[in-house]
């Protein structure tokens, strides 16, 4: 079995940005540069034959590169527990139509429908247990809530292969097809 997931790959003025917010969060993994990425779709874990028919059915997209600009932090929680923090995107527009192609793609190749909403964002920390909703969270929020950029574009749809470790994951390109534009 392949574990898989689509993204895109913010630009390296972009990910520089990105580790100058990486800062004074007791208890978070901060991303290394390899992991940051915009998540379109994650596939999960599939066999070589679908993970093929998947990159067959990708490389019938035809979308235009989106131009985002990061804009501002947010976090995930997980039962009343902050357990991810991250940067957003906008317009969110341009990314979720690719994400509605690209779950097109997904359809195609027999992989079930994705539930939950989609989010445009980047991950920039994972956080252990112990750091809840610390008041350490709580200003971190604060004191990147105007994180901006210039905008980019994202010129490629990257299918990825995650490796799961003792450290987390490692992620590998494993294909790459150009957007237009």
């Amino acid at each position: 079995m392949i574990r898989l997931f689509l993204a895109l790959r913010p630009p390296p003025s972009l990910r520089e940005m990105l580790f100058d917010v990486m800062d004074d969060v007791p208890g978070a993994r901060w991303q290394d540069d390899e992991q940051l990425h915009v998540t379109l779709r994650f596939v999960g874990e599939v066999d070589r034959p679908q993970a093929e028919d998947l990159a067959a059915a990708l490389g019938q997209v035809h979308a235009p590169a989106p131009m985002v600009s990061l804009a501002g932090v947010g976090s995930f929680d997980q039962r009343g527990r902050v357990d991810t923090l991250w940067a957003g995107l906008s317009p969110a527009e341009p990314l979720a139509r690719l994400h509605a192609s690209v779950e097109q793609a997904c359809a195609r190749a027999g992989l079930p429908p994705e539930r939950r909403a989609y989010r445009p964002h980047v991950t920039v920390a994972r956080l252990a247990r112990s750091a809840g909703s610390s008041p350490a969270i709580a200003a971190w929020l604060v004191r990147h809530a105007a994180l901006r950029s210039a905008p980019v574009a994202l010129p490629h749809l990257i299918l990825y292969r995650s490796h799961l470790g003792r450290s987390g994951a490692s992620y590998e390109p494993v294909a790459r097809w150009p957007l237009e534009g």
